[in-house]
C-alpha cells in the first residue's frame, strides 16, 4: 500500500498528519506547523518562483507546485488531513489601495475548489483582519451554509495576536479554522501568554548586534536551480546580514532618534516638507523598543521611512537577519532570492510561532495523543 493510500479515519494512526499550504510564500505556515512535529507535508502550492524556490529548499521541490493555484487545483490532489493558506490580502490591506476590485480578492475561490476536492478533517484560513468585514468573506462564509461548497464545515473566526503565541512582534491576523463535521469542532484560540509574558525585540535579536558591516551591502552571487530556472540562493541566514545604502540626510536624521524615539526628536532642518508641522504617522522613522515585541514586520521593513522599523540603538533599519527572526524563522532556514524579492517573502509569512501554536491546537483535535 503507497504511504497516502491510507482511510480518510484518523482513530489509531500512527504516523503525523498530512498537510497541504497554499499560496504557501516561503513556508511560514508549513515551518509552524512542522516545528510541532505532528504534521508532514504532502503538498503545497505558490506562484512566486523566488518564494516556491525558497519552500523547495526547506521542505523538498517535490512538494511544491510552482505555478497558478487555478490550474493545479484542475490536477488529482494529494489526500490530507489538514489544509492551510492565506489567499493574497493585498486587495484589503489598510496599507494598500484596498481595492474592491483586485483581482487578488477573489483568490479564495481557488482555496474552495481546493477543499471540495482534497475533504480535509480541518482546514485553516488566515488573512489581514479587514478581510473579516469584506463581501469575499461573506461570500466565503456562505460556502459553508445549507447548499454551500462546503456545507459539511463548521466554521470558527476570530482576530488575533500573533505575540500570544510567542511570536517576537504584534501581528494581528484574521483566522477561520473549519472542522468537518464528522469531528468535534475546533475553535479559534485565543493564544496562552498574557501580555507580561509576551516575548520582546531583545529575545529574538539580541544576538545580532554589531553584526550588519556598513560595507556589506550585497547578498552572495550564489546560484542554483529550481523547476528547471536559475534563482540567487541558497543562502543562510548569516548571508542576510547585509546594510542597505542610506542618503547623508537619512542617516544623521537617524542620529538624531533616541532609544525608542520618534522622528519628533530631529530638528526641523532635517525635516522633508511633508513632515514639518504632522502629528500622524509617528512611527515612521522611530526606533524598536527592546524590551517590547515588535511593531507587524511589513515587507518593506528595511526602510526607516516605511514604519517603526529603525534598530534600538544602531543608526540603521532592521537587517533581513533580524526581520526574519522576529518573524520567527530560525537561522537553519534557507533563502532564495534577491534582496527585495527576500524581504517581500518575510514580511508576507505568517510568523512561525503562530503558526506552531495554531498547529498543535488543531492537531490536539484531529489525533489526540
Amino acid at each position: 500500500m503507497q504511504e497516502d493510500d491510507v482511510s480518510d479515519t484518523l482513530q489509531g494512526r500512527s504516523d503525523k498528519l498530512r498537510v497541504v499550504d497554499l499560496f504557501a510564500g516561503c513556508g511560514g505556515l508549513t515551518a509552524g506547523f512542522h516545528s510541532t512535529g505532528r504534521y508532514r507535508s504532502v503538498g503545497a502550492v505558490e506562484f512566486d518562483l523566488a518564494a516556491a524556490s525558497t519552500y523547495a529548499a526547506n521542505f523538498g521541490e517535490d512538494k511544491i507546485y510552482c505555478g497558478d493555484i487555478a490550474e493545479w487545483v484542475k490536477n488529482d490532489l494529494p489526500t490530507a488531513d489538514v489544509v492551510i493558506g492565506g489567499p493574497p490580502c493585498q486587495g484589503f490591506s489598510t496599507l494598500g489601495k484596498r481595492d474592491i476590485g483586485d483581482p487578488r480578492n477573489s483568490m479564495w475561490r481557488q482555496y474552495v475548489q481546493a477543499l471540495v476536492k482534497i475533504r480535509p478533517a480541518a482546514f485553516l484560513l488566515e488573512n489581514v483582519p479587514q478581510f473579516e468585514r469584506s463581501s469575499q468573506f461573506h461570500s466565503f462564509w456562505k460556502e459553508t451554509w445549507p447548499g454551500g461548497a462546503l456545507s459539511d464545515y463548521a466554521l470558527s473566526f476570530k482576530t488575533i495576536v500573533a505575540a500570544s503565541f510567542g511570536a517576537a512582534q504584534v501581528r494581528r491576523r484574521f483566522i477561520v479554522i473549519g472542522t468537518r463535521k464528522d469531528y468535534p469542532q475546533i475553535l479559534v484560540p485565543a493564544g496562552k501568554l498574557p501580555r507580561e509574558e509576551w516575548r520582546t525585540v531583545r529575545d529574538a535579536i539580541w544576538g545580532l548586534r554589531h553584526s550588519v558591516i556598513p560595507e556589506n551591502t550585497e547578498l552572495p552571487d550564489d546560484m542554483d536551480r529550481f523547476f528547471d530556472q536559475e534563482v540567487p540562493g541558497v543562502f543562510k541566514a548569516s548571508a542576510l546580514d547585509f546594510a542597505r545604502r542610506y542618503s547623508d540626510i537619512s542617516v544623521e536624521r537617524m542620529k538624531w532618534i533616541p532609544p525608542e524615539g520618534d522622528r519628533r526628536s530631529i530638528p526641523q532642518t532635517l525635516l522633508p516638507p511633508c513632515w514639518v508641522g504632522r502629528t500622524d504617522g509617528m512611527d515612521v522613522f522611530a526606533r524598536l523598543r527592546w524590551d517590547r515585541p515588535s511593531v507587524t514586520i511589513r515587507t518593506e521593513f528595511f526602510k526607516p521611512e516605511k514604519g517603526r522599523y529603525l534598530h534600538p540603538e544602531e543608526n540603521r533599519a532592521l537587517s533581513h537577519h533580524e526581520a526574519a527572526l522576529l518573524q520567527g524563522f530560525q537561522d537553519d532556514f534557507k533563502w532564495c532570492g534577491t534582496k527585495i524579492q527576500i524581504a517581500r517573502q518575510i514580511g508576507n509569512a505568517v510568523p512561525v510561532e503562530l503558526a506552531a501554536g495554531l498547529g498543535e491546537h488543531i492537531a490536539t483535535y484531529l489525533d489526540p495523543r
